[in-house]
């Protein structure tokens, strides 16, 4: 299964498995559009239809493009919290920066604050790489081993 199509399942966006019209397997073809292997007949999946909603309708509204293609609004806020959708900037409606509440177009957070999370993440990754690597490293000893005298051993024991 490619990447993509994983990625897409993964956010659930109701990706066609098999077809209508004859029930032969969906092949993903990217954009949110997917091919039946047998047939050809194509569908679309959540995604596909909101894109292609938007193409001929720019600037419409998510309650608008909700209405239209079946698609909840929650569904398509996650799109464009994941970039996947951007708000024209000519638009009146614009969503909030979840780290400063600045207006932003897509996404979670306007670049300021996505630096700042990006940044976090990193630090969080970084120690949590290096509590791994502490867990791994065995301790060796640095105590030079010794005879049943006190002698060094291997040294040759006639001193």
């Amino acid at each position: 299964m490619s990447d993509k199509l994983e990625e897409f399942q993964k956010y659930n966006y109701h990706a066609p498995r098999n077809c209508e019209n004859c029930n032969g397997v969906m092949h993903y073809k990217g954009i949110g559009e997917y091919s039946c292997e047998y047939c050809g007949h194509i569908m679309y999946d959540d995604y596909g239809l909101v894109r292609n909603y938007l193409e001929v309708n720019p600037g419409a509204t998510s309650a608008l493009v909700a209405r239209e293609t079946g698609v909840s609004e929650k569904t398509i806020k996650n799109m464009l919290k994941e970039e996947r959708l951007q708000i024209r900037e000519d638009s009146r409606s614009f969503m909030k920066c979840e780290g400063c509440g600045a207006s932003i177009t897509s996404g979670r957070y306007c670049e300021a604050c996505a630096k700042i999370a990006m940044a976090v993440a990193k630090r969080k990754k970084d120690k949590q790489i290096l509590e791994e690597k502490k867990e791994h490293v065995q301790v060796i000893s640095t105590e030079i081993p010794r005879g049943e005298q006190g002698r060094k051993r291997f040294l040759g024991n006639d001193d």
